[in-house]
Parts: C-alpha cells; sequence; structure tokens
C-alpha cells in the first residue's frame, strides 16, 4: 500500500549522505517533516544537513534510530539507497517494527504522480542537463522544485524550491533526474522526459544490452498521456501512440539541432534551431557533448511554450555541477579539473573536451573505476578512452556495494594501456604531483576519488599562489 506524503511527521534515511537522498530529505524538511538519518561517512554533506536541522548518526546500530520514529509507525517512513543490501541490520529492525519502508526512487515516483515531472534519463549527462532545465526554468517568474543528482554551482545545493512566484500550470512543476539503476526510473510518471543516450551499463542489472534498452523502453512507457518524448537523434526508441516526440543533436534533420559549437576568446557558444527559432547560444560550460544537452533543454522550454531566448541568455552565466569538468585551479601554466566520468563513453568526452579546451598542454589522468563488473564488462572501452591521455595514472576499484572479482584490477587495465604510469594510492599521488606536477591535471572517477581532489588542489596552491 502507497503512503500518503502528506500523512508522514517523521522520515528515517538510510543513506542519507548520498545525492539523490539528501534532496529527498531537503524536500521533505521544508515540507515540515522531522528527518533522521543514518551514512556510513560523515561528508561535508551530512554536515551541511546537520546544520540544515537533520538528526544523523554513522554506526549501524538499531539502537542509534530515535524512540519517537520506532514508537509511531503510521506517521513515520524509512527511505532506503538500493545502495544497501537489503538484509542491512537497520532495515531488518525497522521492519520488525512495522515502519513503512520505500526505496528513494519510489518516493520520487510518489512525488511526480501528483506534480508536472520533466524528467531528464540517459547513460550520459543527465545530471547536467537535469541541472540545466533547472537554470533555464529560474529564468522565468515561475515556481518549480529541482531533484538533482549533483552539486549546482549556480544554486549551491542539489535541491531547489522556488515557491514566491507564479504557478505556469495547472499542477507544481517538478524537474527530477530520472536514474536508470535498479529500473529506478520505472517509478517516475514525466510529462516531458529527455533521453540523453542508451549506451549500455549497470549489467550486474540489466543482464545485457538489450536489457539495457529494454528498460528505456519501458521508461518511455512511463509518460503521461499527451506527454512529450525528446530523445537524442539516433536513439529511435519506439513512441507509444499516447505522446508525442521531438528528437534533438547535431544531425540536421533533429527537431532540435545544434551547429558549430566552439569557443571564443571567453566562453562557449553554439548555434540552435528548432523549426521555427535560429539562435546564437553562449554556454557557460564548454564541450560540445555540453552543446548537445543545452540542446535537448531548449527543447523543453521550447515545449513548455517559454521564450526561448530568454531561456538561451540565462544559460550562458550557466556555472555547471560539481565534479562535472568542475575547474578545481588555474594559473596561466597549471590547470587541475575534476569529473565524475566513470563510463567508457564519458571518459572519452571529458578527455576530448579538455584536450581542445587546453591543446598545447600535456594531458596527465588519474582514473578510479567504479565496480568490478563494470571494469570487467567495459574492459576493451575503458583501455580505448584512457588510451587519449598523453599519461595515464590509476586508482584501484572502487568496489561500492560489489565483492571482487578474479582477475579483474587497476592494474590489469595499466598493462594493457602504453601511458599508464601505474596504479597509486592517494598519498603516492599527492607526492608525484609535488615532485613533478602536472601542467594539465584530471581527475576521473565516480567512487571516493574525489577525497583527493582538495588535497590535491591545496598542493597546486602551495606551489603556485591560489586561484
Amino acid at each position: 500500500m502507497r503512503m500518503d506524503l502528506r500523512e508522514v511527521k517523521r522520515a528515517y534515511f538510510l543513506g542519507i549522505g548520498g545525492i539523490g537522498m539528501s534532496a529527498i530529505a531537503r524536500y521533505m524538511l521544508q515540507q515540515g517533516v522531522y528527518i533522521y538519518g543514518y551514512d556510513k561517512v560523515r561528508s561535508p554533506l551530512c554536515v551541511e544537513l546537520e546544520n540544515e536541522g537533520m538528526e544523523i548518526h554513522y554506526i549501524d546500530d538499531f539502537a542509534k534510530i530515535p524512540a519517537e520514529f520506532v514508537s509511531l509507525p503510521h506517521e513515520s517512513i524509512c527511505i532506503w539507497t538500493p545502495a544497501l543490501p537489503p538484509d542491512f541490520g537497520e532495515i531488518a529492525f525497522l521492519k520488525s517494527k512495522g515502519i513503512n519502508l520505500y526505496k528513494r526512487a519510489q518516493v520520487l515516483g510518489m512525488i511526480s504522480r501528483n506534480t508536472f515531472t520533466i524528467a531528464i534519463a540517459g547513460t550520459h549527462g543527465k545530471t547536467t542537463t537535469t541541472t540545466l532545465v533547472t537554470k533555464a526554468l529560474s529564468a522565468f517568474d515561475i515556481n518549480f522544485t529541482a531533484f538533482l543528482g549533483g552539486i549546482s554551482q549556480d544554486f549551491g545545493t542539489n535541491y531547489i524550491s522556488i515557491t514566491d512566484k507564479k504557478e505556469l500550470l495547472s499542477k507544481p512543476i517538478t524537474v527530477v533526474e530520472a536514474d536508470e539503476f535498479d529500473h529506478s526510473f520505472l517509478q517516475l510518471h514525466p510529462d516531458i522526459a529527455i533521453v540523453t543516450s542508451t549506451d549500455a551499463d549497470h549489467l550486474d542489472i540489466y543482464g545485457a544490452k538489450e536489457g539495457f534498452r529494454k528498460g528505456f523502453e519501458e521508461f518511455v512507457q512511463c509518460i503521461e498521456p499527451q506527454g512529450i518524448l525528446i530523445q537524442k537523434y539516433g536513439i529511435n526508441l519506439p513512441i507509444p501512440s499516447k505522446i508525442s516526440s521531438k528528437t534533438y543533436g547535431k544531425d540536421i534533420e533533429a527537431d532540435y539541432h545544434y551547429s558549430d559549437p566552439h569557443y571564443e576568446e571567453n566562453h562557449f557558444a553554439f548555434n540552435w534551431k528548432s523549426k521555427t527559432e535560429d539562435l546564437n547560444v553562449s554556454l557557460g560550460v564548454g564541450g560540445e557533448h555540453n552543446a548537445e544537452n543545452a540542446t535537448a533543454v531548449l527543447g523543453v522550454i521550447d515545449s513548455l511554450n517559454l521564450n526561448v531566448s530568454t531561456a538561451s541568455a540565462c544559460i550562458a552565466g550557466f556555472k555547471g555541477v560539481k565534479r562535472r569538468f568542475e575547474k578545481l585551479f588555474e594559473t596561466k601554466t597549471h590547470i587541475v579539473i575534476d569529473d565524475y566520468a566513470h563510463h567508457p563513453t564519458e571518459l572519452k568526452a571529458i578527455i576530448n573536451s579538455v584536450k581542445k579546451t587546453y591543446p598545447k598542454y600535456k594531458l596527465t589522468g588519474v582514473f578510479q573505476p567504479h565496480l568490478f563488473s563494470r571494469t570487467r564488462d567495459f574492459m576493451d572501452g575503458f583501455i580505448e578512452s584512457l588510451s587519449m591521455l598523453d599519461e595515464c595514472w590509476m586508482m584501484d576499484i572502487y568496489p561500492a556495494r560489489e565483492r571482487p572479482i578474479e582477475g579483474i584490477n587497476s592494474r590489469v587495465i595499466c598493462e594493457k594501456l602504453k601511458n599508464c604510469e601505474g596504479v597509486f594510492t592517494p598519498d603516492q599521488i599527492y607526492q608525484r604531483i609535488r615532485k613533478n606536477p602536472p601542467s594539465l591535471f584530471l581527475i576521473m572517477g565516480a567512487g571516493d576519488i574525489d577525497r583527493i581532489t582538495q588535497p590535491v588542489k591545496k598542493i597546486y596552491e602551495e606551489l603556485y599562489g591560489s586561484i
């Protein structure tokens, strides 16, 4: 039985420090719900949540769960991340106490059922595209809520709620990242959906690339009647008769297409064209993949019958998302960039963009693979992408929820790369940088590699001064 979120007075989050989980926690806190949570690590994001009034502990111990939450099961809800195993100790305890337990995706589904939902799905680009939609909507005098899969550099958060303006539609507008992991996006009820890519991933969940593709076909079936699908040209997902479909991309036959992506003196620009408009667009972040993302976003604005030129002017100031082509340090001689890329296609895109942006520099990249299964399934793709670097450093695989797989490790990748210097620990990376700092250093990965970003930045600042 689905619980009515309006009846919830207390919510407990297992894995509250995750980007998706913390956004929902912030949403429910705004609704006046008491928020409690558990996470394995007291990350900077968890500290922010504590400062906002949430009560969090960091030991898997059901005795730490507040008594008032457990004693009132009819008005309490537990939301847990699929990154945790179903036999996690606190989950078993809460089930025994009759607490309503829901996965994060189920709660997002409840929210989207009662709102006009703009959902962004795809193997690559969905976080940046979701954040770009949010930035574009902020150009207008309208109310909306957005759940982001990263920390927006413009808003400084992963949850945005604008409530003091006008209602554009008969239902509140919600912008949400539609995550394909664990079939999560099938819980949503989009009115407008973007699909950026269907490159195979999460084969530990979907089994094969055909199963992964089928997941997106099922997602399209979730679009509400009279809804709109905006998919990248060439994906060719089957279109249900109940919805309309538009395409975007570089191909001139796309309904929304871009051309001439280029760097001007101090910004990135491209041409955007629909059936009725032709615009020169400036974008606050570079890379052809971002021209593609922005093309889809302006398609959403067009589909909402909002002024595309107004949105275009707004995204010219787009600052991007933390860990998406995030510039950590820059002088005339040395640059450090951080990116979340963890799939071969994403690695190829970020490496290509960095090389085009800084063509005169030697590019050294450090990469931490994410999951043993992904490393096994896309080994050849990782080797092809990482070979684009002038010099490659590796870190050990981040296992997340997985156990090791025999014969699958970072050294296997390194040995197949002519440009690989070795597999290093964080301390070894710091030592190498101090001894011979790369002029252009790119940090890549979705595991805990983000923990080296601030120490690396600090070393460069000590050597060359702060920005």
